[in-house]
């Protein structure tokens, strides 16, 4: 039977086109099996034991680490490291495996102060043995999982293995390989960034360093690049068939030059965005069809819409964003659209179409789903408030989006090649990963990546005060409450970030501010252009930022020198997201590496998540909710974990679906020949 051993220890697939890992698929009892072994080793209390003891070895060793000149430093570290990471993925390493890993953190302890001027604490040093090891490190907001990364990626490109640095954007990947560049050279080791509009022969030549940094998105693609320039379907075996047959050396492989050199060993930053919250929607590698030109279609789409009545010819799933036509639906379409042209004579193309244009009236929204910018509606990526140009929505939704918005329709594309992230990150041989909020989904992470959890101890012990949630009758009420909220803490001196949701919300609790006279500063996808000094700033006395999902932002709160005094970054959460996860990582904006600091939750009962999700449970609560004190604390907690809790299993299964999905057309393709 599989366990989860096969995710980590899996043979090589022998009919790649270069080095991954074959994706083992688990299902009933297998994946029922690897999940209760996971649970199993979450109750081992010395399940971190050794990457902790190797810590406190490497401690003890910085003398003598500090004792070798450069070139002797470099040498045991290579030495060490090699020795290292060939115990990675084990679960029991052997004493000298264990004092290999020990002497390669205290070496490149002693390179980062050499190199960069840094000593990195024993929980960094900590969270770059866990990465040696192959697991997911739950480290805090702002422990400097940066530096961590850096580690982990020189111990491992040391041992020499290719290291990808998977990162949520473009900034963050080019940021983050200039600021470990130093260390990473230092060693002898190349390193370089991966960014959006690169051509394909510096993709290449980013590629082929010994570090590379890359957003998960980019190296997806360029994935699919290489399976669809290398034939997709066509083998080690075949290419070095062709290789033959073209005059080259037996067994040469003969083909057109891949962007990727293999997929070795990958250290993912927010490991739980890239692999929980984007995994439900799967990567498609699409190219320019042909114009978009039938205007009229949706247009006509759009007028039907309107012509039907909610509840009598349609029903709306909010959560799911889906549309279900009734008996009586169908019908009124076909009798609508008798006429119409072409595209409505056929029965599932007109539904679909009526599909498509309801979806674009009632469930996808201006400033919320996405913004209009240029001319162009852009998708704005709901876990990070960030605009995502080059990205569409499939089956004309986005077509019908754009023309209820009135800007000129984007081109068809056709679908080449496709593949979901979880079963992308599961063929590097080897896989590891940091995020601040993974408690929640450590059961997935095991049984879908082999991904165990440790949680590392802060540097400092943590000092964040989190008050009671309010929940308020309406939206007008709350923001009110975030207003005086907000006049209250900038009264002691202290700096504010108002968290919101949307777009659209984080323009109305600015205004609402700017009605009170609070000067506030307003990051969200429509104003991003100075995105890292605004977040830099945002910890000044008397300083307000408003700013969608505060996720993956990369950048310190730095506190100015009269806050700690005052007590600290205020954080408010204005309204609950669908993921306990993302309103801990926005907490976590407060009170970072020791630091003062407060967060507090203004909701009200008008929000979205308790609006579709509550149910009862809300007619159950009202003489709670409205009651000030403790009755009222536990009343917004217990509302908060039945809505959240309600959405993550919605998207658990949407993830299931997609790779179940995924599965089944690499299937498909696999048995007609183009995969």
């Amino acid at each position: 039977m599989s366990t989860a051993a096969a995710l980590i220890d899996a043979p090589r697939e022998p009919a790649a086109f270069y080095v991954e890992r074959r994706s083992p698929e688990l299902e009933g009892l297998d994946a029922f099996a690897v999940g209760l072994l996971g649970r199993a080793r979450d109750l081992l209390p010395l399940r971190w034991a050794s990457p902790l003891q190797a810590v406190q070895a490497a401690t003890a060793l910085a003398d003598e680490a500090a004792a070798c000149n450069d070139d002797a430093l470099r040498a045991r570290l290579r030495q060490h490291a090699r020795c290292a990471v060939q115990q990675g993925g084990a679960t029991l390493v052997s004493r000298a495996a264990a004092a290999d890993l020990a002497w390669a953190l205290a070496a490149v302890r002693e390179a980062a102060v050499r190199s960069l001027g840094m000593r990195p604490y024993d929980t960094q040093l900590l969270g770059a043995a866990l990465l040696v090891r192959g697991r997911l490190a739950e480290m805090q907001t702002g422990e400097g999982k940066t530096l961590t990364a850096g580690l982990g990626a020189a111990l491992v490109a040391s041992a020499g293995l290719p290291v990808h640095v998977i990162t949520v954007n473009d900034y963050l990947a080019e940021r983050d390989g200039q600021k470990l560049a130093p260390l990473l050279h230092w060693l002898g080791l190349s390193v370089a960034p991966v960014l959006t509009g690169m051509s394909p022969d510096d993709r290449r030549r980013a590629y082929a360093c010994d570090v590379t940094y890359v957003t998960g998105k980019e190296v997806v693609f360029d994935y699919l690049k290489d399976k669809v320039a290398c034939g997709a379907g066509r083998n080690a075996l075949q290419l070095r068939m062709s290789g033959w047959v073209a005059g080259g050396a037996p067994g040469q492989v003969h083909g057109p030059a891949t962007l990727l050199r293999g997929l070795h060993f990958a250290i993912v930053d927010e490991a739980d965005s890239i692999f929980i919250d984007e995994a439900r929607t799967p990567l498609i590698l699409s190219v320019q069809a042909e114009p978009e030109t039938d205007t009229d279609t949706f247009a006509q789409g759009l007028a039907l819409a309107h012509a039907l009545q909610p509840g009598q010819h349609y029903k709306l799933r909010e959560a799911a964003r889906e549309v279900e036509l009734t008996d009586v639906g169908r019908d009124a379409v076909a009798d609508l659209s008798a006429g119409l042209g072409p595209a409505w004579q056929a029965r599932q193309a007109r539904e679909h179409l009526a599909r498509q244009a309801l979806r674009a009236l009632h469930l996808y929204q201006r400033d919320q789903q996405y913004i209009v910018k240029d001319c162009k509606v852009l998708i704005v990526d709901e876990q990070t408030g960030r605009a995502m140009p080059g990205r569409s929505w499939e089956q004309g939704l986005h077509q019908m989006i754009e023309t209820k918005e009135g800007v000129g329709l984007s081109d068809r594309v056709r679908t080449v090649a496709r593949i979901t992230y979880q079963r992308f990150f599961r063929r590097y041989l080897r896989l590891s990963g940091m995020t601040g909020t993974a408690r929640e989904v450590r059961g997935e992470l095991w049984r879908v990546y082999g991904l165990p959890i440790v949680a590392v101890p802060t540097h400092r012990p943590g000092q964040r005060q989190v008050l009671p949630a309010r929940c308020l009758p309406d939206a007008a009420a709350k923001w009110q409450a975030v207003c005086e909220a907000v006049e209250r803490a900038r009264e002691q001196g202290r700096p504010v970030l108002v968290g919101t949701r949307s777009v659209e919300a984080s323009m109305r609790v600015s205004q609402a501010l700017e009605l009170r006279g609070i000067p506030a500063r307003l990051l969200n996808a429509l104003h991003d252009t100075a995105e890292a000094a605004l977040v830099e700033d945002a910890g000044q006395a008397g300083m307000v930022t408003v700013a969608t999902n505060m996720a993956g932002r990369g950048t310190d709160i730095g506190l100015g020198p009269e806050v700690h005094q005052a007590g600290g970054l205020h954080v408010i959460l204005t309204e609950f997201h669908e993921s306990r996860r993302v309103d801990r990582q926005l907490f976590g904006r407060a009170a970072r590496q020791g630091d003062p600091g407060s967060a507090q939750a203004i909701v009200s009962i008008e929000d979205e998540l308790i609006d579709h999700h509550a149910g009862l449970l809300l007619v159950l609560l009202a003489p709670l909710l409205v009651r000030p004190g403790h009755a009222h604390g536990l009343a917004v907690g217990l509302l908060r974990r039945w809505c959240q809790g309600a959405t993550e299993r919605q998207h658990l299964r949407q993830r299931r679906a997609a790779m179940a999905h995924d599965r089944q057309v690499e299937t498909l393709l696999s048995f007609s020949g183009r995969n």
